[in-house]
């Protein structure tokens, strides 16, 4: 199949009056870094995508608190805006909170997170400058949870508490990914019973089936279904994303796969857990290795990273 990539004119103009801008061959601005910040993870997902990284030996170089910050202050310097720290799980670095306080003003930092650490960090996460998370929870029942995630009923437990805490420390708006498989399609509508009850919002999200096991659920199917019941539908600018509100409940659905405007409204760069920029989750033949650059080389190499952007579902490539 063919799909046509759709080429958006873009303002040259940069709201905020940064002195620069990043943008691709392509028009796109990018305004957001995401960072994984470790590989390591205390959970084993069965649809995990790792962020797209290749896997890594045993003992391999973890990125360094001082590269963090140094990439996120070089691309703050560029016009970056939003900052997310994913993993792996990024709680199991303890330095999480330290790097945090090490951070330029007026950046949006969020965290991706499987929630089970959480409880314990929400408050020192929100007093060092994280404004919001997103909390993996696939499923409300502890069997179909062990399954999807490798975790137990007490980790389930765990999640259940980071999300309170969370939305106690006012690291809000908390959002709860749930990945649509068939283990977990029954329980969609039990989900959207949850965000309404905890205020927060629940994002359906599209199976990446990178290695094509077939474990995704109908997501259109349960789409159509929310459209029917919704009292409002509003679709994001970011990746066209559809929002759906529904008696109360708040719920979006993110479609990344063949999905031309998810690429045509990618506005990030990546940073891999060894330190290097990563222009495309599903590439990694581009590759920008930050080594130990300083601060205004690391800016060279964000320009450059950013120049090797391209839409990774566009004309001319097939599926």
């Amino acid at each position: 199949m063919i799909i046509s990539f759709p080429i958006q004119t873009l303002n040259t103009i940069s709201l905020d009056m940064r002195p620069m801008s990043l943008r691709d061959p392509f028009g796109r601005k990018v305004t957001g870094l995401r960072i994984a910040i470790t590989s390591r993870c205390n959970m084993n997902c069965l649809y995990c995508h790792h962020e797209g990284e290749e896997a890594n030996p045993k003992g391999s170089r973890e990125i360094t608190a001082d590269e963090i910050a140094r990439v996120i202050c070089a691309g703050a310097d560029l016009g970056v805006k939003r900052i997310k720290f994913t993993g792996g799980e990024p709680l199991l670095r303890p330095d999480l909170e330290s790097i945090l306080e090490r951070l330029p003003e007026g950046l949006e930092l969020s965290l991706t997170t499987n929630g089970t650490l959480l409880a314990e960090r929400a408050r020192s996460l929100a007093e060092a400058g994280l404004a919001r998370v997103n909390v993996s929870l696939d499923s409300l029942r502890p069997r179909v949870y062990s399954r999807i995630t490798g975790g137990s009923e007490e980790d389930l437990q765990r999640v259940l508490e980071g999300i309170d805490a969370a939305i106690e420390a006012g690291l809000v708006p908390v959002k709860v990914n749930m990945v649509v498989l068939k283990e977990n399609e029954g329980e969609v509508w039990d989900m959207v019973e949850f965000a309404r009850g905890r205020g927060v919002i629940l994002q359906l999200i599209e199976l990446l089936d990178l290695e094509g096991h077939g474990l995704g659920g109908d997501l259109s199917k349960i789409e159509r279904e929310l459209e029917s019941r919704a009292d409002e539908i509003v679709t994001r600018d970011m990746h066209r994303r559809r929002k759906y509100f529904v008696d109360g409940a708040e719920v979006e659905v993110v479609r990344p796969i063949d999905n031309t405007e998810f690429c045509a409204n990618c506005n990030r760069l990546r940073v891999t857990s060894d330190g290097r920029l990563k222009p495309c989750l599903l590439r990694n033949d581009n590759l920008v290795d930050l080594g130990s650059a300083d601060l205004e080389e690391t800016k060279r190499l964000i320009e450059k990273a950013t120049l090797l952007r391209s839409p990774y579902f566009c004309e001319g490539r097939s599926s």
